[in-house]
């Protein structure tokens, strides 16, 4: 994953990468470092909050040192200690789980949804995909197309139909078949927010009452390429009770990955998985540790 992780991070680690290289080129002391990585940060897209409370943490833990590396390493260990404070609980069962997207059109929501799919498929894990997202006319077709690619059955309603009917359907065609994992692909817009949480809100008490414990996962999907702006998509869904995680999309390319500790910063959720690139095998488990050892290599 690391190889992989620094090479999708490239853009947001040169932010960090110039000031570090600088930094071991001068003789800046412990104050003047710490400023400029409170600068880097937020250039990383880092928000201002969770920048200044890092390096307010920093500032204590480095009173007994101007060594750039040993402030490097600090700063590391400050990083992965936001991003581990809700730790990655795999809630799946062993025998029919249910996975639930939630999250803004244009977000990556399908996108996600059939790359994990594609990871449990080749773990063999037999799944069914949903198109409950039936406001939006290319949203079907989109998953169906995807389901033809990996060969992988999709349940799919008329434009306009009841979500939660859809729904319905598939959890009795899911059952009859005897799958083992159902992904559900949900609605990102519909004429208000507040519509839309009620409509989400329906579609998981009929995932309840007819599968227990379900669903097991509720994933909050955020596209990291418009950085802070995703915070503010995300505290609409936050309305929406169950989020168990957050996937990131579109992490490669971009310059702001920095936004990802503050999400988590803010969120109080778990990155679950990441996305690094546009194909089915272009996903990769969330590490802690591996991320922020990308970030300031």
């Amino acid at each position: 994953m690391l190889t992989n992780l620094k090479d999708k991070l490239a853009k947001t680690r040169e932010t960090f990468k110039e000031k570090f290289d600088e930094f071991l080129r001068s003789d800046k002391d412990r104050e003047e470092i710490l400023e400029d990585l409170l600068e880097s940060l937020i250039l990383a897209d880092v928000s201002i909050q969770s920048a200044e409370k890092i390096i307010a943490s920093l500032r204590e833990k480095s009173k007994k040192t101007d060594s750039f590396p040993k402030i490097r390493a600090l700063l590391e260990i400050e990083i992965i200690a936001i991003l581990s404070q809700f730790p990655f609980t795999p809630r799946l069962n062993n025998s029919q789980s249910v996975i639930m997207f939630v999250g803004v059109n244009g977000g990556g929501k399908t996108t996600s949804l059939a790359k994990l799919a594609h990871l449990y498929s080749k773990k063999g894990q037999n799944a069914l995909l949903v198109a409950a997202d039936t406001f939006r006319a290319a949203a079907p077709e989109q998953l169906s197309i995807w389901g033809k690619r990996l060969n992988i059955p999709v349940i799919r309603g008329q434009y306009g139909a009841d979500p939660a009917s859809v729904v319905f359907d598939a959890i009795q065609s899911f059952k009859a078949r005897g799958l083992q994992l159902l992904l559900i692909d949900t609605a990102g817009r519909i004429h208000t927010n507040v519509n839309l949480m009620n409509e989400l809100e329906k579609i998981k008490r009929v995932i309840s009452r007819e599968i227990e414990g379900a669903p097991h996962e509720t994933f909050l999907v955020l596209d990291a390429s418009i950085g802070q702006n995703a915070l503010n998509q995300a505290r609409e869904f936050l309305k929406f009770s169950g989020l168990t995680g957050i996937f990131i999309t579109k992490l490669d390319g971009t310059a702001k990955g920095g936004s990802v500790i503050s999400i988590v910063d803010e969120l109080k959720l778990p990155i679950k998985f990441i996305g690094v690139g546009e194909e089915e095998e272009d996903i990769l488990a969330f590490s802690p540790q591996e991320f922020a050892n990308a970030l300031l290599s």
